[in-house]
């Protein structure tokens, strides 16, 4: 899940890392960013649960007790963002009857700079791409097995693959019902670029917010002097690529989305770095239910934790207690988005596990640099907020509708499949750029990574240029389920455009979160097991190398461990009846 983190499978530029993030006061919106943490190298932060939603006297009491600060505080969820400075703080709020623990959000300052990567759910093929590097363009990706190029008004449109395979074409979806603006859709990331000409028809300015504070020690310098990014600004790539497969426009540049009409509303809660905290997780799902949003986009899993155990026997009673706090706080976060007509929706994630039987987890904890461990981990264990109650998960497809090598799957998670890429879903196994998904790239991303040449024009494969006179875009190919959940996203977004009623308390349309779920499975395109049900992946690295690997895909065609209850299917969900 994440260029660390986010969940992207692997290929296209650098690579990512999600983690968690704090930032609420008891109304999220309202919550003023924090100051740049250039002079707080001694403090932490932590998110203290209390037992129950609402304001504590109790509990703050106990804070101060322990030698911490309240910096904000979420009644509506029942938490507090405490800042401290005494390093048994954890230990001892954890004795407090008023609370149920702590979780460390972010190490203010005093931990070792780290590369910056791109985001957990796209695991990014750096080592192939090198070798790629300054081959020339390629050719238009082929159709999906079984199927067409339709004619496109989008001039990049021959190039996706992922949108002819699930139906969304200029003689498909978008025909019937390309969403409407009062649908809107919540991207939880590491930001939009909400200036990307193939973004900014759809952007909504006014409704996004950004829940992070840029951190120099892991995310590199601020680009502004409070080191909080302005709302429409995204300096990973990794936001930008899952809005735009949600919902670039049909505007004669580039490409279009699944639900090319539908509104755009960014909810940052990624670092630069591809971490994504858990405060700022929380607030952007406070926030979420509060204006409104339709559905959102979670590719990403909470750090420090790639699975959270209650009381793994390799864990510390502290570490314990903090991984049982991060899966209370996310679920009543997800609740509460619920109850306000939110549907989640998540990356399975990128480590080629069954969800069913997850045995080790080498990765945890991931923050700061060099802590992890090696864990025996079981299906007790969960990833958040992937495996979280109420979250809708998404596998991984190829341009042939395999599941994707890197993707997780399981009967247990699985709810529908969609296409995230698999660049090495070719005839021969080896290293394909069309079998990735292209969307938008921001510019100063672009820049940053060296894949222009002093003219503007793209020195890898990997990134793409399309200009509609002086006004040009850039894309980038990219992998994983991160790139998966987006085009369930922009589905359950056309659900909503076709099934919605108008939204009274926020204007626009509205459906029951349970209502776009239960669609969102009955449109989807029923897909079998492979036979045999052992499914066997050979990779040719650039290299050369070998990797192989086998998967297991239990239950029937009309659910199973690899595509759910199928593979979502955007003229389906638009052409459905009551």
């Amino acid at each position: 899940m994440r260029s660390r983190k986010l969940l992207l499978g692997v290929v296209a530029s650098s690579t990512m890392v999600l983690s968690m993030a704090v930032a609420v006061a008891s109304s999220p919106s309202a919550a003023m960013p924090e100051a740049g943490p250039a002079a707080k190298s001694a403090n932490s932060d932590f998110v203290v649960l209390y037992k129950g939603a609402g304001t504590s006297t109790a509990a703050r009491a106990a804070i101060t007790r322990a030698g911490g600060s309240v910096v904000r505080e979420n009644t509506k969820l029942g938490y507090a963002v405490v800042r401290t400075a005494d390093p048994g703080f954890a230990a001892t709020i954890d004795g407090s009857t008023a609370v149920l623990g702590a979780a460390r959000n972010r190490v203010i300052g005093g931990v070792q700079p780290l590369q910056r990567t791109q985001v957990k759910d796209v695991e990014r093929l750096s080592a192939e791409r090198a070798t790629l590097r300054g081959t020339g363009g390629i050719a238009d990706a082929p159709a999906a097995a079984g199927t067409a190029a339709p004619v496109t008004p989008e001039p990049l449109a021959n190039k996706q693959w992922d949108m002819r395979q699930i139906g969304a074409t200029a003689a498909g979806s978008y025909a019937k019902n390309p969403g409407k603006k009062g649908v809107l859709v919540g991207v939880i990331d590491t930001g939009i670029d909400g200036t990307h000409p193939d973004i900014s028809p759809n952007f909504d300015t006014g409704r996004s917010r950004n829940f992070v504070t840029d951190v120099p020690s892991i995310d590199g310098p601020c680009e502004h002097p409070s080191c909080v990014d302005p709302a429409n600004e995204d300096d990973n790539g990794h936001g930008t690529h899952v809005a735009s497969t949600i919902a670039s426009p049909i505007n004669g540049l580039g490409i279009a989305g699944v639900a090319p009409n539908v509104t755009l509303v960014n909810l940052r809660a990624g670092q630069d770095a591809g971490f994504f905290f858990l405060q700022a997780t929380l607030d952007a799902l406070t926030y979420a239910g509060d204006i409104g949003v339709d559905v959102v986009n979670m590719s990403f899993f909470t750090d420090p934790w790639l699975f959270n155990c209650l009381n793994n026997p390799a864990d510390t009673p502290a570490q314990q207690t903090e991984q049982r706090v991060i899966r209370m706080a996310t679920q009543r976060a997800l609740d509460y988005a619920t109850r306000h007509g939110v549907l989640p929706v998540a990356a399975e994630g990128n480590e080629a596990t069954d969800l069913n039987n997850p045995t080790v987890d080498n990765t945890s904890p991931d923050f700061p640099a060099g802590a992890s461990y090696h864990r025996d981990v079981n299906n007790s264990c969960i990833t958040v907020p992937t495996e979280s109650n109420g979250v809708v998960v998404i596998s991984s497809t190829g341009p042939s509708t395999r599941k994707a090598y890197y993707s997780n799957y399981g009967t247990e998670h699985t709810d529908v499949a969609a296409p995230g890429g698999d660049a090495y879903d070719s005839p021969d196994n080896t290293l394909d750029v069309r079998g990735l998904v292209l969307a938008a790239m921001p510019l100063n991303v672009a820049q940053a990574e060296g894949v222009l040449n002093p003219d503007g024009t793209p020195n890898t494969p990997f990134v793409v240029r399309d200009c509609k006179g002086t006004t040009c875009g850039y894309y980038q190919y990219l992998q994983g389920t991160s790139m998966a959940a987006p085009h369930a996203v922009g589905v359950a977004a056309l659900i909503v455009s076709h099934f919605g009623k108008r939204d009274r308390a926020h204007g626009g349309l509205g459906l029951a979160a349970s209502r776009t779920r239960s669609l969102l499975f009955d449109t989807a395109v029923q897909h079998a097991c492979p036979q045999p049900r052992l499914f066997h992946y050979t990779r040719i690295r650039g290299d050369g190398s070998i990797a192989q690997a086998d998967a297991l895909c239990d239950g029937s065609a009309s659910k199973n461990g690899f595509y759910g209850h199928g593979i979502v299917n955007a003229y389906l969900a638009v052409t459905a009846h009551d």
